[in-house]
């Protein structure tokens, strides 16, 4: 004879199965929540673009803004921060030990990135990029060094505390007449770096893709460089929407690779987010929630105008193509998210090499590399200054519909280039980086083989 289970002993075997299931009853679906935080220095604070000159006045204020997910098995953080960096001893860590502590969180897969704005404070040692450029930690702004890694963690726990039911999906759009590649080469194959264009370069743009599928975005100078290849661009612009369950967007995220260098020199002693502080302001007010920039593999692409216009049109342009794209993604609730977190070893430059090599290098560089994975849609995180090159190298190889390259991400280990860049010489391969020309290729290496583990699951 079968026995009733009354209604007393039903409960308490459904409160016991969340409590096993880590608080979260099977099939609950996802969960998100994002938060922003202000993090503007006082006025006074050195800035990275200012050469040790105080600040003096604030043009935007800078935020950190998180993105919290968890599918009931897994939760995982984004970090975007208003910096130039966030470099993995000095930021990163101490974020994700506080993180953790205060969430549960685990570090491995909390991914701490800096929009790249020249115009933040200098908050970090510079000990990965060259010897001779480091700067002493007692003359950064240890008061502000510590109330920013603790603004950064409670943003990444405002986000906790917001999550309820959510659904996310990615989409992309094509921007590519705002940015050019600053590294077009001469007819002897050698770079000259172009940083600028003269106004009169605007009426010769002309966009083209070519049967490789990479797209250029060239002018005509004229004078002595009246001949100059252009190299690629990453014409992506990549969005990824979080609506809750009546589709009300609670944040979005947007990736776009060009250097924010619009206020930066223009303005050397003002703070400012740069055109992605426009970018994230303009989706929030349109869209709604909180919106996350992270910068794609930039690390020779700048804006087609600077100055504070430049600024304003950039952010406008950007942020419009992004609010198009995040009307009309598709999104949905049945996603398992995944963390995979890799320590990379890359070689430098060794001493007496030329190149601006350093006297005494260490061996290689340690950092890392990771990547989460959220459904089909895939953040790739990378350190230092990525050249586009190596960008669209992963991109092509990997074959993923919605992969987001970040670069920037829990490091900063100066430029990294692909081989090619090394024999046309110029700023990057050069005195910007201690990297050792095989760099990029570990990189692509090493990012393809954790995308692949990523996908298996592992």
């Amino acid at each position: 004879m079968r026995q009733r289970v009354g209604p007393g002993f039903a409960a308490f075997v459904f409160v016991l199965l969340i409590c096993l299931s880590g608080g979260h009853s099977a099939g609950a679906g996802l969960r998100g929540g994002c938060a922003k935080v202000s993090i503007t220095p006082p006025i006074g604070i050195p800035l990275i673009g200012s050469y040790g000159k105080p600040s003096e006045s604030i043009l935007d204020d800078l935020y950190v803004r998180a993105m919290v997910l968890d599918d009931g098995h897994t939760m995982v953080a984004i970090v975007s921060a208003d910096l130039l960096y966030t470099p993995l001893d000095e930021i990163c860590r101490p974020v994700r030990r506080m993180v953790e502590d205060q969430t549960g969180i685990p570090q491995g897969n909390i991914l701490v990135c800096a929009t790249h704005t020249h115009s933040g404070p200098e908050v970090f040692t510079r000990s990965k990029i060259r010897k001779d450029q480091e700067v002493p930690a007692s003359s950064l702004d240890q008061a502000y060094m510590q109330t920013l890694v603790g603004r950064m963690a409670e943003c990444v726990g405002a986000a906790r505390a917001d999550m309820r039911p959510v659904k996310i999906g990615a989409a992309v759009g094509l921007l590519p007449e705002i940015v050019f590649n600053r590294r077009p080469r001469n007819p002897q194959g050698t770079a000259v770096n172009t940083f600028t264009l003269p106004p009169r370069a605007a009426a010769t743009r002309t966009v083209r893709t070519g049967d490789d599928g990479l797209t250029t975005v060239s002018f005509a100078l004229g004078g002595e460089k009246s001949d100059l290849t252009w190299g690629p661009v990453d014409p992506e612009l990549r969005v990824l929407r979080v609506a809750d369950a009546n589709d009300r967007t609670v944040g979005s995220l947007v990736n776009f690779a060009c250097h924010p260098v619009c206020v930066y020199p223009h303005l050397p002693t003002a703070i400012s987010a740069d055109y992605p502080g426009d970018v994230t302001e303009l989706a929030e007010q349109v869209e709604g929630g909180v919106c996350l920039f992270v910068l794609g593999a930039a690390g020779d692409i700048v804006p087609y105008q600077r100055g504070l216009e430049g600024h304003r049109r950039m952010g406008r342009a950007v942020g419009g193509e992004a609010i198009r794209r995040l009307a009309f993604v598709a999104t949905n609730d049945d996603v398992t998210l995944a963390a995979v977190r890799r320590n990379v070893e890359f070689p430098t430059k060794p001493s007496g090499s030329g190149d601006a090599a350093e006297p005494n290098p260490p061996e290689t560089i340690s950092t890392e590399m990771q990547i989460l994975r959220l459904g089909d849609i895939y953040m790739l995180g990378l350190p230092g200054e990525v050249l586009v090159e190596i960008g669209l190298e992963i991109k092509k190889r990997a074959a993923v519909e919605h992969l987001f390259i970040v670069s920037l991400a829990n490091d900063a280990i100066g430029y990294v280039c692909h081989a090619q860049a090394y024999d046309e010489k110029g700023y990057e391969p050069g005195e910007a980086t201690r990297l050792a020309k095989g760099a990029g290729e570990i990189m692509v290496t090493e990012a393809l083989s954790l995308i692949e583990q990523a996908r298996r699951g592992e």
